[in-house]
């Protein structure tokens, strides 16, 4: 069947110059073009025959607007962008510099914002670079969101173990990235790998969350944003061929962790402001 969507991709027209400048531009070549015509041809054949719709590489087929390879991904990932930066300049306006907590959580946010930008890169074109850094950049802010949290519940009151344990953290992501560049890149280590992160950061938060709720009322935010991205990430479970070739499980598991950024970095306001309030003032002593 392959061999008859190759032969046929010699009945295709050549592509007039003006389309493929446009498609240049838009970062396409001639010989992107050419497999997406013939993933297509692929695609058609397949169904003709009765058969369910291929995966190529381990991807489905999206239908491709503009310049945008997964339409329905790229926009949702753009738009977390935009709410991690929305939710950014609300904190910084909210939340003066001198709570304890003020530059942790503006570094987290920037470090998000890098991953929704790598996710939006990635989803608009995806390449072996822009597939990595989306990779990557997803497991970075898992790992600062361990982080944060052990900055929270332990680094307040001794900054040397926060710091000692974010060097760590460090070194993690170190050996993580070098192996999947410089080795193997492996998608099974590499989902394996950031379900043991998600877990680590679900388990040390959610504990937290649990003990502090008498005294801090606003920790049921944080608790629910934990139990709701460990299950949306199932929704990359339901894997199916694309509704209309462009929206599938990844692209509503990104649509639907929008509204998670408000209520998270809402819980960041609420407790940053709180620890202002807590910290004790020095006397003046004449």
């Amino acid at each position: 069947m392959v061999n008859s969507a190759i032969a046929l991709l010699a009945f295709l027209p050549a592509l007039p110059l003006p389309i493929c400048l446009l498609l240049n531009y838009q970062g396409w070549t001639c010989r992107d073009d050419c497999k997406y015509e013939c993933m297509w041809v692929t695609v058609g054949l397949y169904l003709r025959e009765g058969y369910r719709v291929p995966q190529f590489h381990g991807k489905w087929p999206f239908s491709r607007f503009l310049f945008f390879q997964e339409p329905a991904s790229a926009v949702a990932s753009f738009l977390n962008g935009l709410a991690n930066l929305v939710m950014l300049s609300r904190y910084r306006t909210s939340v003066p510099a001198s709570s304890p907590m003020y530059h942790t959580c503006v570094a987290f946010a920037w470090v998000s914002l890098n991953a929704w930008f790598w996710s939006t890169v990635f989803h608009t074109r995806d390449t072996s670079l822009t597939e990595k850094m989306d990779y990557f950049c997803a497991s970075t802010v898992i790992l600062h969101s361990i982080y944060l949290c052990c900055v929270r519940t332990l680094g307040l009151q001794r900054p040397a173990v926060a710091s000692a344990f974010g060097g760590l953290l460090l070194l993690l992501l170190a050996a993580h990235v070098s192996y999947l560049s410089l080795v193997h890149f492996d998608y099974g280590y590499n989902m394996v790998a950031n379900v043991a992160m998600g877990l680590v950061n679900l388990v040390w938060w959610l504990g937290w969350c649990l003990w502090n709720r008498p005294q801090l009322p606003h920790v049921w935010k944080c608790a629910v944003v934990m139990v709701l991205l460990q299950g949306l990430a199932f929704l990359e479970l339901l894997d199916f061929p694309p509704i209309f070739w462009v929206l599938d499980a990844h692209a509503i598991w990104h649509i639907s962790t929008i509204p998670i950024h408000f209520l998270f970095f809402s819980f960041l306001m609420d407790d940053s402001l709180y620890l202002l309030k807590d910290t004790p003032i020095p006397l003046k002593v004449d």
